[in-house]
């Protein structure tokens, strides 16, 4: 996956699903369960008129015949893992992903009405301005014959380029461009950009990050276990099928596949682990350019900059200085001949999903077959609206809010969260563990939180960006350049609040330690995750949750970091941050038991700022729903109380079920634990869950020590 900017690394690791992609590298990861299903029957899809509707409590998805107080997600996902097997272009299948399957394939329709010329026989309407670039871009990716046709001819440009790299020098003005056309991808050795500055929230500063590897994680490289040895076996037997297809022949190309894995192997080792990218200040090293020039001399920073057009600024973060010092000796030591080959390589892996069929399936069988299980690539409609989505974001989520999204659902989420918001207060006010200095800074940062909720107040504009229907190659390329250029000349200008890091119709939320918000997008703001149909139990148990996870990762780990303002500063006494620590090590403690897959266990110390996170907005939901409706009466409704719908409220949006081979990715690189543990892990930790349904000490989802943190 290519690495966003230094500044946004810790907002994404933030999100509640971490469903943001790359398209070419990760896709949504969820929980491991086992669970017998069948194949799922082959079904023509077709474009949705409207989005299908599905309750927030859904009786059909549970198994009444297992126990709530032994296994919770049972209880309440038992018939939808029954229901819902994992269809063959999936790596995993959940609420949330059948939710963006439907909202695409809602957009699948509008999209190819747009990409109908007016005036012709099957269009509809006349385009605007931005249904026009839709309409172009979703044409040009859909025009199959013109994109075989082309084959790997939209790469002659920069193949050409670095056949033309003949000493370091001249290895400068190569990536410089490169950037400009893959930094929002990622693209080889580093990408530059802008962000928030950590220590000043209110400054953009230029970033310099690290980057460069093809597989999913530093730990691939280094392992030592079978599984490891096996992936990279795979790894470059896919380099050199790839290199095949560029036209070398096998011998040679296998040859660069092993020379590009002992490069990478290089950047790896002095490459952060996970773990240790949930410290903000192990990515924070801010320095002037003379200083980045002192760690990699052999390359000019200066010419760099200035040929992607970086304003003029004075300090730049580098969020690796031992990624770079690497890099220089790399420089110094490594053959031209070996920095073309993998240069060679990363331009092919970046470009591969926007090829022809040949490329497109070589990228597949490893990236999505081999690391994830998935068994067919997804229709190219779906990847068409995925890539409108990825790169056209704001201008299509202008369709889908116009048609999905009401006044009155946005008005009823910002007083959900409000209240949400008043119950976090007084549970800090009521902490036992927090000095009163400490809880008044906690709550200047709950009362400077900004809530953002369906799409941006003022939408982007792409109308600078040429889009051609017959050139999706070069629509994407242009679309990448846009958005590396908007962010570059970010530098030195005032931060804009109003921002948004998601499409508007992203099924995900996040919060922004920085900008100090929680944002939450249209999409995620459909059923079955929030109904307007429904009565208020499940709906803060589902949405408010979700709402209240955001809300506490304002108070993690790592948000905590951050004061109301979105600076990196210390605001916690000594002893109240190491009251903390004992907290969360509990929870730390208890999802370090969980397993994930095989004899894999969670690892906790990467999940425990989702898990705190899950286990706070869950508490926090309960109380303002129970705030919402205080005086009103209540009734049962289909044999559970209101307590009961709420928690299955609460544990029917992780219905999922998930491939072994993604599940073992996942335990190496997603900061969130398995689906059926950020249930049953969190409401063995709630007394309300316990009381709800009657459970007693002994069971299953009564935890013998109960943890607490917000």
């Amino acid at each position: 996956m290519g690495e966003y900017t230094t500044m946004k690394k810790i907002l994404y690791v933030l999100s509640i699903t971490f469903t943001l992609v790359v398209f070419a590298a990760i896709l949504a990861l969820g929980a491991t369960f086992a669970v017998a299903q069948s194949a799922p029957a082959k079904v023509e899809q077709k474009p949705l008129a409207a989005l299908p509707y599905t309750p927030s409590l859904d009786l059909p998805s549970m198994d009444r015949s297992a126990d709530p107080c032994v296994d919770f997600y049972q209880f309440t996902c038992g018939g939808w893992m029954k229901n819902n097997p994992i269809p063959a272009d999936q790596s995993s299948w959940s609420v949330y992903g059948k939710l963006t399957n439907d909202n695409y394939q809602f957009l699948w329709g509008i999209l190819d009405d747009l990409a109908k010329a007016p005036g012709s026989a099957n269009s509809k309407s006349a385009r605007t301005p931005v249904q026009q670039q839709l309409g172009d871009f979703f044409a040009s990716c859909m025009d199959e014959p013109r994109i075989e046709a082309l084959g790997a001819a939209p790469l002659a440009p920069q193949l050409k380029a670095i056949a033309k790299i003949k000493k370091s020098a001249d290895l400068q003005p190569y990536l410089a461009a490169r950037n400009l056309e893959a930094w929002y991808y990622g693209g080889p050795l580093f990408t530059a950009g802008s962000g928030q500055d950590f220590g000043d929230a209110a400054s953009v500063i230029a970033n310099v990050d690290a980057g460069g590897l093809g597989l999913p994680d530093r730990d691939y490289y280094l392992k030592t276990d079978a599984k490891s040895v096996d992936t990279r076996k795979h790894y470059v037997e896919h380099i050199a099928n790839m290199f095949v297809l560029l036209g070398e022949e096998r011998p040679q190309a296998e040859a660069d596949a092993a020379t590009v894995l002992r490069f990478e192997t290089e950047l790896a080792k002095v490459t952060l682990t996970r773990v240790e990218k949930r410290d903000p200040y192990k990515l924070y090293h801010k320095m002037t350019v003379a200083q980045l020039q002192a760690l990699t001399p052999g390359f000019d920073w200066t010419k760099y900059f200035a040929a992607d057009n970086f304003p003029a600024f004075t300090s730049v973060n580098v969020d690796q200085p031992e990624f770079f010092k690497r890099v220089q000796s790399l420089i110094e030591k490594e053959p031209i001949g070996t920095w073309r080959t993998y240069l060679r390589w990363h331009l092919v892996r970046g470009r591969a999903p926007y090829l022809s069929s040949a490329f497109v399936n070589e990228n597949f069988a490893f990236y999505r077959g081999y690391l994830r299980g998935t068994k067919e690539l997804a229709p190219r409609w779906k990847r068409c609206v995925q890539y409108a989505d990825h790169n056209l974001g704001e201008a299509l989520g202008q369709e889908f809010v116009r048609r999905t999204f009401s006044t009155q659902t946005k008005a009823d989420t910002i007083r959900m969260t409000e209240l949400i918001e008043k119950a976090m207060e007084r549970e800090i006010n009521n902490l036992d563990w927090m000095s009163p200095a400490t809880k008044q800074q906690a709550l200047v940062k709950l009362h400077g939180i900004r809530n953002k909720v369906g799409y941006p107040d003022k939408w982007r504009d792409y109308s600078s960006v040429p889009i051609k229907g017959n050139d999706f190659a070069g629509n994407v390329l242009r679309l990448t350049s846009f958005e590396t250029a908007r962010h570059i000349a970010k530098i030195g200008r005032p931060v804009n609040r109003d921002e948004w890091m998601m499409s508007p119709v992203t099924v995900n939320a996040y919060y922004d330690p920085q900008m100090n918000d929680i944002n939450f997008p249209a999409g995620v703001l459909q059923p079955p995750l929030y109904d307007p149909k429904l009565d208020a139990a499940p709906n803060y148990g589902n949405t408010g949750s979700t709402i209240g996870h955001e809300l506490t990762h304002g108070f993690d780990d790592e948000g905590r970091q951050f004061d109301a303002a979105g600076n990196l500063k210390d605001w916690w006494t000594e002893a109240d941050a190491k009251n903390f620590e004992e907290k969360i090590n509990c929870v730390r403690d208890e999802f370090a038991e969980f397993v994930v897959v095989d004899d894999i266990h969670i690892n906790s110390k990467l999940t425990s700022g989702e898990d705190v996170a899950d286990l706070g907005g869950t508490l926090l939901a309960y109380l303002a729903w129970k705030d919402a409706t205080a005086g009103q009466p209540l009734e049962n409704r289909d044999g559970f109380t209101p307590d009961q719908r709420f928690f299955i409220g609460f544990a029917q949006w992780a219905c999922e079920n998930q491939r072994p081979e993604a599940s073992r990715l996942q335990a190496l690189t997603n900061p969130h634990s398995p689906g059926k543990y950020r249930i049953n892990g969190i409401v063995g930790d709630l007394p309300q869950f316990q009381q709800a349904f009657g459970c007693k000490a002994g069971q299953p989802m009564v935890r013998a020590k109960q943890c607490k943190v917000w």
